[in-house]
Order: structure tokens, then C-alpha cells, then sequence
């Protein structure tokens, strides 16, 4: 199989335990195996990470960023989810 016909992977690292896994790139590859061995070899060559996400790239499904308003805007009218709405009282420092 030529390379250009390799499915796109995106790549995610998680540098130490505990930690969330962060996009570090993408990589082509044959298979699901090929894509985990072809994101060690590039993106944890000094052993930078204790795990690896791949995940094909056709297969992301993301929210259009000029439909934020929509999607977001209805959070916005709950003012009792943001900690402004309440009052802290006199003397309190940390709650």
C-alpha cells in the first residue's frame, strides 16, 4: 500500500501519570498497530510519555468554531453556575 494512501492519525501523549493526554501531532499509517509504533518512534523518543492515543482522523467529530454562540450561548443565562453570583462573607478566605 503507498504511503499517500495511509489514513491520517492524530496523536495523543500523556507525558506522566495523572496527567491529561495532550495533541502532540499526527502520523500515517497502515493500521491501528502501525500508527501506535509510528507515534513512539516520532513523538516519545526520549521518553517523554507513559501512554499513547491514536485515533483516525475521519473519525473526529468537532464542533463548527463559528457555531460557538449557538452551542455555548445557553450556558450563559445560568448565572448561578459562575461563582460571581454568590456573595462570600466577611471573614472567609477560602471556601
Amino acid at each position: 500500500m503507498a504511503d499517500q494512501n495511509w489514513p491520517l492519525y492524530e496523536v495523543f501523549i500523556r507525558s506522566r501519570s495523572g496527567l491529561s493526554h495532550k495533541h502532540a501531532g499526527s502520523v500515517h499509517a497502515a493500521d491501528d498497530q502501525m500508527a501506535i509504533d509510528h507515534a513512539r518512534d516520532v513523538y516519545t523518543r526520549r521518553n517523554e510519555g507513559v501512554s499513547i492515543w491514536v485515533v483516525k482522523s475521519s473519525e473526529i467529530i468537532a464542533s463548527d468554531p463559528a457555531e460557538s454562540s449557538a452551542l455555548f450561548e445557553p450556558a450563559a443565562d445560568k448565572i448561578y453556575r459562575h461563582p460571581t453570583f454568590y456573595e462570600i462573607p466577611d471573614g472567609v478566605e477560602n471556601l
